[in-house]
């Protein structure tokens, strides 16, 4: 079993496959579990938003921390999002998920808090609620509403230590970013830093010193392939190879989960692109746009959508 948090890499946030009829796919998990690692994950992320967490009851969610175990088999760590508005809930299902072989949670903001005490006095009292749980802090305002100032994020670290991981995707966070490296040049504790929204600015915020990213979008071997020429010193490669894939991320993106299933379900990953209300059905214009990106991208690469990139 793996017991750290990862520190490094390509950290992907996995979907939930569902099956034709809404439900889990619990044998699907083993095999987007699979994909995942052989696209060269670093670790694995589950109920996150994209994992469609807040449309499951708590007994799905546990049957997802099960199944995702068991498949994963000590492979690379795992970490669960338990953000709630109730810590005894977040208490709840952290425990269970450690028990289950989990590295560490995933855990955002409660919605609505504003100002640095009040923020940071949150993540003291989350931390203590958790006990000896890693927590990596997930800082996205669009989700929450709620904004990490530098000054917040240095408060969350000097008190509490059991924070080791930041998931930044403020919008725009490049500066965010560049401002904690510099406090921790300074003498802030360093903490793992991965970045999500789709690694829509991956190389830009490699450049400014995030360790990896902590994201789902649909080639997850394209991300984990960027970071890792990125960290060899290979740069304009990363770049080059970012590039490629840039159209499909941006349309992935701002069309939200049913685009990713879909393009996940074409690249074997899951068998359905089923996602659960409110994500709509994609319309006949919707899987035309994905077929011509598909194919774009296939003349460009030379691959095909079921290729992994190494």
């Amino acid at each position: 079993m793996i017991d750290s948090m990862p520190t490094s890499g390509l950290v992907a946030i996995a979907v939930t496959p569902l099956d034709g009829g809404g439900n889990i796919d619990l044998p699907g998990i083993s095999t987007l579990m699979d994909f995942y690692i052989s696209c060269g994950s670093s670790g694995l992320a589950l109920l996150g938003v994209m994992g469609e967490a807040n449309r499951m009851t708590d007994r799905e969610a546990r049957l997802v921390v099960e199944e995702t175990m068991v498949s994963i088999d000590g492979r690379v760590p795992v970490i669960v999002g338990v953000s709630d508005s109730s810590l005894t809930r977040v208490r709840s299902l952290a425990t269970f998920a450690m028990d289950s072989g989990a590295a560490g949670v995933l855990l955002q903001p409660l919605a609505g808090l504003a100002g640095d005490e009040r923020v940071a006095g949150y993540f003291e009292v989350a931390t203590a609620t958790l006990g000896d749980i890693p927590i990596c802090v997930q800082d996205f305002p669009k989700a929450n509403g709620v904004h990490i100032s530098p000054n917040t994020w240095r408060l969350i670290v000097e008190r509490c230590p059991t924070v080791t991981m930041l998931k930044a995707e403020d919008e725009p966070g490049l500066g965010k970013l560049t401002a904690i490296r510099r406090a921790e040049a300074a003498g802030q504790r360093r903490v793992t830093i991965l970045t999500g929204n789709n690694g829509i600015h991956l190389v830009q915020e490699l450049m400014r010193g995030s360790d990896g990213a902590m994201t789902g979008f649909a080639f997850p071997d394209v991300l984990a392939r960027v970071i890792a020429l990125h960290a060899a010193g290979r740069v304009d490669e990363a770049e080059d190879l970012y590039d490629k894939y840039l159209p499909i991320n941006r349309h992935e993106f701002r069309m939200g989960i049913g685009v990713r299933k879909e393009v996940l379900r074409r690249r074997k990953a899951i068998g359905t692109a089923r996602a659960r209300f409110p994500a709509s059905t994609l319309s006949r214009f919707d899987l035309e746009e994905i077929d011509r990106f598909l194919l774009r991208l296939e003349a460009v690469t030379g691959l095909l959508t079921t290729d992994i990139v190494r």
